[in-house]
């Protein structure tokens, strides 16, 4: 099975270390017009962009590097109920159209209840992802060319259309994470692609599990990512090496304080990132060439596969096993690190190339739309 590789955009900050700004690197696009490139060149099949009031906006950057890229993907973040399912489907078609077809979407929920009020929203956990199936089947029916009354708990739409459709069809592939027993259910209903974080193999694999069978009970299948740092040099020492490097400015009062903000989130996937390493720098290898360091400060994706080429193309195809064929990298700093990645660990695995999609547009069988889509008696008669 060829694998997709994706590689992330640091847009809310980039370094040689975690938890301090010494080598610290400013983020501005042309730093990041850098990293995409170089994705794009190496053979990377697209590009997370992480979301959230640390990062800078995920479309707006999607849609600022798509002249400077030929086949790299885009997977931007779907905000529910921070956002009209309707509006943020004439996003997603406008931007696959924009980008010949390179537009992948990711739901996020949020689990930093802080944030989400920032944002005006006060919805508890299992308010919001009720509220995130409501989005998702308005949002899915909308692009698939629809038109969609629905009145639900927490979203209602009248009428709800799409004039200009996507380039994808029946529209671009949904992704989504989340380990609580909510998330699996919208998982196994509404999206194409389940991310898990990186947690040991075992765990994955019942995760893996829950959601293939929640699936089928609704006639459907799912494929499987997963997310992951990556530390691969030319040696297993010298990655060792590399990884102990990145958290040496961290002492003990850094990783608490970042610990206790983390611990605020209801997330259940930050609390199973958090329990892998207990915010004790001590033991952080999980599992076999799986770190945990990355976690003490960061949230979110909170592990790395570290070793040389051989080694960490090991440790993927043992998930690949399980079933994932997405696999999303990053690492510090991560233009460096995208070239590491491409020329010591792709070697070892099939990777699926990424082809530079045909051009595409749209062209309304009536020219010019009138009067929000509703033409003249006279133009209509013709």
């Amino acid at each position: 099975m060829s694998l997709n590789v994706f590689w992330f955009l640091p847009t809310h900050g980039d370094g040689h270390y975690l938890g301090t700004a010494d080598g610290a690197r400013a983020v501005d696009h042309g730093y990041l017009q850098q990293i995409a490139q170089a994705a794009d060149r190496l053979g990377f099949g697209g590009v997370l962009i992480p979301t959230g009031r640390s990062c800078e906006d995920s479309w707006l950057v999607a849609a600022s590097l798509i002249p400077v890229t030929q086949r790299l993907k885009f997977l931007v973040a779907l905000r529910p109920g921070i956002i009209s399912p309707t509006v943020a489907a004439r996003q997603a078609a406008t931007l696959d159209r924009l980008s010949n077809g390179r537009a992948l979407f990711n739901l996020v929920t949020g689990g930093d209840p802080e944030e989400l009020s920032g944002d005006g929203l006060f919805l508890s956990h299992e308010e919001r992802y009720q509220a995130s199936v409501e989005f998702t089947r308005i949002w899915r029916r909308v692009l698939e060319g629809e038109t969609v009354d629905y009145d639900g708990q927490h979203i209602t739409v009248k009428g709800a259309k799409l004039l200009y459709p996507p380039i994808q069809q029946p529209r671009p592939p949904l992704y989504f994470g989340g380990s609580s027993e909510a998330a699996q259910d919208l998982a196994a209903e509404q999206v194409e692609l389940y991310l898990t974080w990186g947690e040991p193999p075992a765990a994955v694999a019942e995760k893996i599990e829950q959601v293939r069978a929640k699936a089928a009970k609704q006639g459907r299948s799912v494929r499987f990512g997963i997310r992951l740092h990556v530390i691969v040099r030319e040696t297993n020492a010298e990655a060792w090496q590399a990884a102990e490097r990145l958290i040496s400015h961290l002492d003990d009062d850094t990783i608490a304080r970042a610990q206790a903000s983390l611990a605020r989130f209801d997330s259940v996937g930050q609390q199973r990132m958090a329990a892998l390493h207990g915010g004790n720098r001590d033991n952080l290898e999980v599992s076999p060439n799986l770190w945990a360091g990355v976690g003490l400060v960061r949230g979110g994706a909170g592990t790395a596969l570290v070793g040389d080429g051989p080694t960490v193309a090991a440790r993927v195809k043992e998930y690949a096993d399980l079933g994932i064929d997405t696999f999303i990298f990053s690492g510090y700093p991560h233009l460096e690190e995208s070239y590491r990645v491409a020329e010591l660990l792709f070697p070892h695995l099939d990777i699926e190339q990424p082809e530079v999609p045909k051009s595409a547009g749209y062209v309304s069988p009536f020219g010019e739309m009138v009067a929000n889509d509703i033409l003249p008696k006279s133009a209509a008669q013709r």
